[in-house]
Protein backbone atom coordinates (compact mmCIF):
# COMPACT_ATOMS: atom_id res chain seq x y z
CA UNK A 1 0.00 0.00 0.00
CA UNK A 2 1.43 3.44 -0.71
CA UNK A 3 1.49 6.22 1.46
CA UNK A 4 0.30 9.84 1.44
CA UNK A 5 1.91 12.19 3.50
CA UNK A 6 0.27 15.76 3.22
CA UNK A 7 1.88 18.96 4.40
CA UNK A 8 -1.01 21.65 5.61
CA UNK A 9 0.13 25.13 6.77
CA UNK A 10 -0.52 25.44 10.23
CA UNK A 11 -3.05 27.99 11.78
CA UNK A 12 -4.38 29.43 8.09
CA UNK A 13 -6.93 30.55 8.18
CA UNK A 14 -7.07 29.85 11.80
CA UNK A 15 -6.58 27.55 14.61
CA UNK A 16 -9.87 25.61 14.43
CA UNK A 17 -9.92 25.62 11.24
CA UNK A 18 -6.42 23.45 10.90
CA UNK A 19 -7.86 21.05 13.77
CA UNK A 20 -10.95 20.14 12.21
CA UNK A 21 -9.32 19.48 8.51
CA UNK A 22 -6.68 17.40 10.39
CA UNK A 23 -9.66 16.00 12.29
CA UNK A 24 -11.12 15.64 8.61
CA UNK A 25 -8.42 14.41 6.24
CA UNK A 26 -6.50 12.00 8.42
CA UNK A 27 -9.13 9.21 7.47
CA UNK A 28 -7.29 9.42 4.06
CA UNK A 29 -3.68 9.99 4.97
CA UNK A 30 -0.95 8.59 6.35
CA UNK A 31 1.31 11.17 7.64
CA UNK A 32 0.65 14.63 8.83
CA UNK A 33 3.30 17.42 7.87
CA UNK A 34 2.28 20.08 9.74
CA UNK A 35 3.83 23.40 8.47
CA UNK A 36 5.07 25.90 10.79
CA UNK A 37 4.76 29.14 9.23
CA UNK A 38 7.99 31.32 8.68
CA UNK A 39 8.21 34.46 6.72
CA UNK A 40 11.19 33.32 4.39
CA UNK A 41 10.26 29.86 3.29
CA UNK A 42 13.16 29.11 0.43
CA UNK A 43 12.03 25.76 -0.53
CA UNK A 44 8.75 26.83 -1.01
CA UNK A 45 6.58 28.42 -3.90
CA UNK A 46 4.59 31.81 -3.95
CA UNK A 47 1.26 30.10 -2.58
CA UNK A 48 3.03 28.19 0.18
CA UNK A 49 5.00 30.99 1.28
CA UNK A 50 1.75 33.57 0.83
CA UNK A 51 -0.58 30.74 3.15
CA UNK A 52 3.00 31.39 5.49
CA UNK A 53 2.71 35.24 5.46
CA UNK A 54 -1.02 35.07 5.97
CA UNK A 55 -1.25 32.82 9.10
CA UNK A 56 1.97 34.62 10.68
CA UNK A 57 -0.35 37.92 9.80
CA UNK A 58 -2.89 36.05 12.06
CA UNK A 59 -0.85 35.55 14.99
CA UNK A 60 0.34 31.98 14.84
CA UNK A 61 2.85 31.19 17.39
CA UNK A 62 5.09 27.87 17.80
CA UNK A 63 3.05 26.75 20.73
CA UNK A 64 0.23 26.89 18.48
CA UNK A 65 1.78 25.07 16.40
CA UNK A 66 2.58 21.95 19.32
CA UNK A 67 -0.97 22.52 20.78
CA UNK A 68 -2.37 21.44 16.90
CA UNK A 69 -0.29 18.52 16.73
CA UNK A 70 -1.53 17.40 19.90
CA UNK A 71 -4.81 16.48 18.26
CA UNK A 72 -3.93 14.69 15.52
CA UNK A 73 -4.26 10.80 15.73
CA UNK A 74 -1.91 10.28 13.09
CA UNK A 75 1.73 9.95 12.38
CA UNK A 76 2.97 13.77 12.67
CA UNK A 77 6.11 15.56 11.68
CA UNK A 78 6.27 19.32 12.28
CA UNK A 79 7.93 20.85 8.95
CA UNK A 80 9.75 24.15 9.14
CA UNK A 81 12.81 26.14 8.18
CA UNK A 82 15.67 25.69 11.22
CA UNK A 83 15.60 29.06 12.36
CA UNK A 84 11.65 28.43 13.65
CA UNK A 85 13.09 25.29 15.77
CA UNK A 86 16.63 26.75 16.77
CA UNK A 87 15.12 29.64 18.21
CA UNK A 88 13.28 27.20 20.44
CA UNK A 89 16.93 25.53 21.80
CA UNK A 90 17.07 21.96 20.00
CA UNK A 91 18.21 20.82 23.36
CA UNK A 92 14.84 21.75 24.77
CA UNK A 93 12.41 21.10 21.47
CA UNK A 94 13.72 17.51 20.84
CA UNK A 95 12.84 16.09 24.52
CA UNK A 96 9.63 17.72 24.28
CA UNK A 97 8.20 16.29 20.97
CA UNK A 98 6.58 13.47 22.93
CA UNK A 99 4.81 15.52 24.74
CA UNK A 100 2.56 16.50 21.88
CA UNK A 101 2.51 13.33 19.84
CA UNK A 102 5.57 14.73 17.17
CA UNK A 103 7.54 11.89 15.93
CA UNK A 104 9.87 14.21 14.34
CA UNK A 105 11.35 17.30 12.18
CA UNK A 106 11.46 17.68 8.48
CA UNK A 107 13.88 20.77 7.85
CA UNK A 108 14.62 21.56 4.29
CA UNK A 109 16.96 24.49 5.10
CA UNK A 110 19.45 21.54 7.30
CA UNK A 111 21.93 19.95 5.53
CA UNK A 112 23.19 16.50 6.43
CA UNK A 113 25.92 17.43 7.47
CA UNK A 114 24.43 19.84 10.43
CA UNK A 115 21.61 17.12 11.73
CA UNK A 116 24.54 15.16 12.62
CA UNK A 117 25.04 17.91 15.38
CA UNK A 118 21.44 16.43 16.69
CA UNK A 119 21.46 12.83 15.32
CA UNK A 120 22.46 11.39 18.66
CA UNK A 121 19.70 13.80 21.00
CA UNK A 122 16.84 12.23 18.11
CA UNK A 123 17.78 8.93 18.58
CA UNK A 124 18.26 9.57 22.59
CA UNK A 125 14.59 10.32 22.44
CA UNK A 126 13.12 8.28 20.02
CA UNK A 127 12.43 11.22 17.56
CA UNK A 128 13.34 11.67 13.77
CA UNK A 129 14.95 13.94 11.52
CA UNK A 130 14.28 13.11 8.21
CA UNK A 131 16.68 13.11 5.43
CA UNK A 132 16.40 15.02 1.88
CA UNK A 133 17.69 13.85 -1.49
CA UNK A 134 17.64 15.58 -4.41
CA UNK A 135 18.07 14.19 -8.55
CA UNK A 136 21.30 16.39 -8.29
CA UNK A 137 22.71 14.25 -5.17
CA UNK A 138 25.47 11.76 -7.15
CA UNK A 139 25.83 8.14 -5.71
CA UNK A 140 28.23 8.98 -3.40
CA UNK A 141 26.22 11.36 -1.46
CA UNK A 142 23.39 9.30 -1.32
CA UNK A 143 25.55 6.64 0.02
CA UNK A 144 26.39 8.64 2.61
CA UNK A 145 22.98 10.11 3.82
CA UNK A 146 20.87 6.92 3.63
CA UNK A 147 23.86 5.07 5.62
CA UNK A 148 24.13 7.41 8.26
CA UNK A 149 19.96 7.56 8.90
CA UNK A 150 17.51 5.39 10.23
CA UNK A 151 14.29 7.57 9.75
CA UNK A 152 10.84 6.20 8.92
CA UNK A 153 11.25 7.55 5.00
CA UNK A 154 13.55 9.58 3.05
CA UNK A 155 12.25 12.61 1.53
CA UNK A 156 12.57 12.81 -1.79
CA UNK A 157 12.86 15.92 -3.89
CA UNK A 158 11.35 15.80 -7.37
CA UNK A 159 13.29 18.47 -8.93
CA UNK A 160 15.58 20.98 -8.30
CA UNK A 161 14.19 24.06 -7.41
CA UNK A 162 10.92 25.37 -5.16
CA UNK A 163 7.55 23.66 -4.50
CA UNK A 164 4.70 24.23 -6.40
CA UNK A 165 6.23 24.53 -9.62
CA UNK A 166 5.54 21.91 -11.70
CA UNK A 167 9.26 21.16 -13.15
CA UNK A 168 10.19 17.30 -14.47
CA UNK A 169 13.29 15.74 -14.32
CA UNK A 170 14.20 11.57 -14.58
CA UNK A 171 14.35 10.59 -11.11
CA UNK A 172 15.56 6.90 -12.02
CA UNK A 173 19.12 7.02 -11.26
CA UNK A 174 18.85 8.27 -7.31
CA UNK A 175 16.20 5.87 -6.85
CA UNK A 176 18.15 3.32 -7.40
CA UNK A 177 21.35 4.64 -5.90
CA UNK A 178 18.80 4.84 -2.13
CA UNK A 179 17.68 1.31 -3.23
CA UNK A 180 21.10 0.32 -3.50
CA UNK A 181 22.01 1.32 -0.34
CA UNK A 182 18.48 1.28 1.92
CA UNK A 183 15.74 0.08 2.51
CA UNK A 184 13.87 2.92 3.91
CA UNK A 185 10.63 4.00 2.47
CA UNK A 186 11.59 6.73 -0.32
CA UNK A 187 8.11 9.49 -0.47
CA UNK A 188 8.36 11.79 -3.24
CA UNK A 189 7.47 15.25 -2.83
CA UNK A 190 7.65 18.70 -5.30
CA UNK A 191 4.66 18.77 -8.21
CA UNK A 192 2.52 16.32 -6.49
CA UNK A 193 -1.00 16.76 -7.24
CA UNK A 194 -4.18 15.03 -8.66
CA UNK A 195 -2.73 14.73 -12.27
CA UNK A 196 0.87 13.98 -11.49
CA UNK A 197 0.17 11.33 -8.47
CA UNK A 198 -0.15 8.36 -10.94
CA UNK A 199 3.67 9.28 -12.77
CA UNK A 200 5.13 10.54 -9.66
CA UNK A 201 4.81 7.45 -7.11
CA UNK A 202 6.80 5.00 -9.88
CA UNK A 203 9.06 2.70 -8.08
CA UNK A 204 8.52 4.51 -4.85
CA UNK A 205 6.63 4.41 -1.74
CA UNK A 206 4.40 7.24 -1.41
CA UNK A 207 3.89 10.93 -2.16
CA UNK A 208 3.98 13.97 -0.29
CA UNK A 209 1.43 16.45 -1.45
CA UNK A 210 1.85 20.20 0.01
CA UNK A 211 1.04 23.11 -2.55
CA UNK A 212 -2.24 21.34 -4.47
CA UNK A 213 -3.67 21.71 -0.93
CA UNK A 214 -2.80 24.66 0.41
CA UNK A 215 -4.12 26.47 -2.73
CA UNK A 216 -7.62 25.12 -1.76
CA UNK A 217 -6.63 26.74 1.50
CA UNK A 218 -6.11 30.64 -0.32
CA UNK A 219 -9.10 30.27 -2.32
CA UNK A 220 -11.58 32.80 -0.87
CA UNK A 221 -14.36 31.95 -3.36
CA UNK A 222 -14.98 29.09 -0.50
CA UNK A 223 -16.29 28.94 2.95
CA UNK A 224 -14.31 27.41 5.81
CA UNK A 225 -16.43 24.06 5.35
CA UNK A 226 -16.16 23.80 1.29
CA UNK A 227 -12.28 24.09 1.66
CA UNK A 228 -12.25 21.15 3.92
CA UNK A 229 -14.21 19.39 1.98
CA UNK A 230 -12.45 19.71 -1.36
CA UNK A 231 -8.97 19.43 -0.05
CA UNK A 232 -10.30 15.77 1.78
CA UNK A 233 -11.64 14.54 -1.75
CA UNK A 234 -8.35 15.70 -3.23
CA UNK A 235 -6.46 13.40 -1.08
CA UNK A 236 -9.31 10.77 -1.20
CA UNK A 237 -8.91 10.91 -4.14
CA UNK A 238 -4.60 11.20 -4.63
CA UNK A 239 -4.76 8.08 -2.38
CA UNK A 240 -7.11 5.95 -4.55
CA UNK A 241 -4.65 6.88 -7.39
CA UNK A 242 -1.66 6.09 -6.37
CA UNK A 243 -2.75 2.58 -5.20
CA UNK A 244 -4.27 1.91 -8.29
Amino acid sequence: MKKLVAYLTTGYPDINFTKDLISEISQYVDILELGVPFSDPVADGEIIEKANGLALKNGIKFQDVLNIAKTSKIDTFLMGYFNSFYNQNMDILIPKLKDFNINGLIVPDLPFEEIQKYRATFKRFSKEIIPFIAPTDNEKRVQTIVENDDSKFIYLVAYAGITGSGKSESLKKVIEDIRKYSRQNIFIGFGVNEKTAKEKVKNVDGVIVGTAFVKTLLNQDLTSSEKIKQIVQSAKNIKNIINE
